[in-house]
């Protein structure tokens, strides 16, 4: 393989289906697959940004998740369709896993348990997701992203603040009003790549 594979993706898959991944360039605006196919491939964004969206019943698009590193589609390894689109909102990388290959890998109970605890860590941050969507109030909302998402209080931004705030339920002008709110506060540092909570 003449490619990059990520260190996460070498300790977990057994050598037979890592021989058969393939990487992926794509570009803002490419679907990586599309609703109502056949899934073949489970895929791994390396660098970039990809949403999950798929139309409400207005036919109005809705964001079903946001991935800037890790796997996208784990429920398509067990369905006949792909139930929504994938679309790329940053130009990056992928790695491509044959879907067939994947499910037969699964038969190995080591990588079956390696699997499952990945899908654990994933259920965790879409819960944490879950909750900071719940909070009302938009300051509250970025505190809690920072807390969560980053380390010792810094988040560094791996895309723009416009992502950011379709991410956490909020317009680019709100985040924007409450990032300046925060600073003014004497609670908040914005640098050029992070946010940095400050404790009084």
């Amino acid at each position: 393989m003449d490619f990059y594979i990520p260190e996460l993706l070498k300790n977990l898959l057994p050598k037979g289906l890592l021989s058969e991944c393939h990487s992926r360039s794509f570009n803002r605006g490419d679907h990586l697959f599309h609703q109502g196919k056949k899934p073949e491939y489970m895929y791994f964004v390396v660098s970039g940004e990809v949403i999950l969206t798929r139309a409400n019943q207005h036919g109005e698009p809705i964001t079903l998740q946001r991935c800037k590193g890790g796997f996208v589609s784990e429920a398509s390894l067990l369905t006949d369709v792909y139930h929504c689109d994938a679309i790329a909102t940053h130009s990056g990388m992928a790695i491509n896993l044959p879907i067939q290959s994947l499910r037969d890998a699964l038969m190995d109970s080591d990588f079956s348990m390696k699997w499952v605890q990945l899908l654990s860590k994933e259920i965790m941050r879409l819960r944490t997701q879950s909750e900071r969507l719940g909070i009302k109030d938009i300051k509250s909302k970025l505190i809690h992203l920072i807390e969560t998402d980053g380390k010792a209080g810094t988040l560094h931004l791996q895309s723009d603040l416009k992502s950011m705030a379709s991410e956490i339920g909020v317009t680019h002008e709100a985040l924007y009003r409450a990032i300046a709110t925060l600073e003014k506060e004497g609670l908040l540092i914005r640098h050029t790549d992070s946010l940095e909570l400050l404790r009084k």
